[in-house]
């Protein structure tokens, strides 16, 4: 099975730089977008052979999911359960036989880390819904976490300590992850791949220069580890700041 996670930073502006192409050309079984950026009837995506789900923010033109799949679901859930976090359509749950799929875009802790507490707490109740999740299957979850790991996952680590996204705070919250037993997938097929990022500022010419981040994951739970097959990130697809990531594993 295929998985491709994507930040297309809003489907509107995507769909005229080609995402209709991209998505065929990925062929994916599952495929999920963060940060659509829309609200309810103002995309019509015309996708033969999938079931659409979208979560969108209360706010306009702003955050928003959605998820394709080739299968439908036993059930799809939106959210956390928590009203403050599900103002902002972040979330998006879908229940197989022999696993649960989330996609999800973790908050920006913004400027001057003006949302960095909010960003800790909704952090620490994701990742309890992940684990109560995981006590009745396994878990894939993927999507845009907005936090580079590692100094290898962006590009200058030291000029960007204590920025969003690269503060100690942040990077432990993604410990505590990889602690609770989740893999990061992309890291456990290549764990000293350098140079090969996600997501790329649209100012000083960062992609042409590959000053990027890699800030868009996908997740396993470790019953899942004999399953995994391979994680790619397509830096080559064009049509957002962010390019798609990909899982695939064994059927």
């Amino acid at each position: 099975m295929k998985f491709i996670s994507w930040n297309v930073n809003g489907i509107r502006a995507c769909i005229g730089k080609g995402f209709e192409e991209s998505f065929r050309l990925l062929d994916a079984d599952i495929f999920c977008l963060q940060e659509t950026k829309c609200q309810q009837g103002q995309v019509k995506l015309d996708l033969p052979g999938y079931y659409q789900y979208w979560n969108y923010a209360n706010r306009r033109g702003y955050s928003g999911t959605a998820i394709f799949t080739k299968k439908e679901p036993l059930s799809v859930a939106y959210g956390l359960g928590i009203e403050e976090h599900d103002k902002e359509g972040r979330v998006i749950t879908l229940e197989f036989e022999d696993f649960y799929f989330i996609t999800v875009y973790t908050p920006n802790s913004q400027s001057e880390l003006r949302r960095l507490e909010y960003r800790i707490q909704w952090e620490k109740d994701f990742l309890a819904y992940l684990l109560r999740l995981q006590e009745k299957k396994p878990v894939i979850c993927c999507g845009d976490m907005n936090v580079a790991h590692q100094e290898i996952d962006l590009k200058n680590p030291k000029t960007n300590h204590k920025n969003a996204g690269f503060t100690d705070e942040e990077r432990a919250c993604f410990d505590r992850m990889l602690e609770s037993g989740f893999i990061d997938t992309f890291r456990y097929f290549y764990p000293d791949q350098e140079g090969i990022y996600s997501w790329w500022s649209y100012r000083f010419r960062a992609r042409e220069k590959n000053a990027g981040w890699r800030i868009d994951y996908f997740i396993t739970s470790p019953a899942l580890k004999d399953r995994l097959e391979d994680a790619r990130i397509h830096t080559e697809i064009m049509g957002s700041d962010h390019c798609p990531v990909e899982l695939k594993i064994k059927d």
